[in-house]
């Protein structure tokens, strides 16, 4: 088995919908960390297309073959939630320059309120970097195929909306 870091990891994100540069970062993420909780915020103030639970019920459908990882859904502050759980690190997902400015600042606003918690930033493999979840929900709305953006089971709950 591999050596992973002891510990809890949280891999936060709104995950609507859960996408397959989503379930890169969180293999590659779930090979380094002992243990990772995907955490969507009940709270979002996003225009969701999935609610927090079907989110978590689609997320755990197409991870049941990572054995670390867990989903939850949690309210308030990623880093409140983060101390509460004892996380020792934040997992985030970067796929083009443009995302490393809002998680630039973010990683030290969070760094601020929780100065036990690291940030963890990984590229996106090469053929995920343009995918985005606005995206392949735009893409769906127009009736275009998505099947190479996101797993089949989200492919399917998408077309159920």
């Amino acid at each position: 088995m591999e050596k992973r870091i002891k510990g809890l990891a949280l891999y936060p994100g709104s995950f609507d919908p859960f996408t397959f540069g989503h379930l890169d970062i969180l293999e590659r993420s779930s090979r380094i960390f002992e243990t990772i909780v995907v955490t969507i915020a009940r709270n979002s103030s996003k225009n969701a297309l999935f609610t927090p639970a079907e989110r978590k019920e689609l997320i755990e459908e197409c991870t049941h073959h990572l054995p670390n990882v867990q989903t939850e859904m949690f309210d308030g502050l990623l880093v409140e939630f983060a101390k509460e759980r004892g996380a020792s690190a934040l997992v985030r997902g970067l796929r083009q320059v443009s995302d490393f400015d809002y998680e630039f600042r973010m990683a030290f606003a969070n760094r601020r309120l929780a100065p036990n918690v690291e940030t963890l930033f990984l590229m996106t493999s090469e053929h995920h970097a343009l995918i985005s979840a606005s995206i392949v929900r735009e893409i769906h709305s127009h009736g275009g195929d998505i099947s190479s953006f996101v797993p089949a089971r989200v492919l399917q709950a998408m077309n159920n909306k």
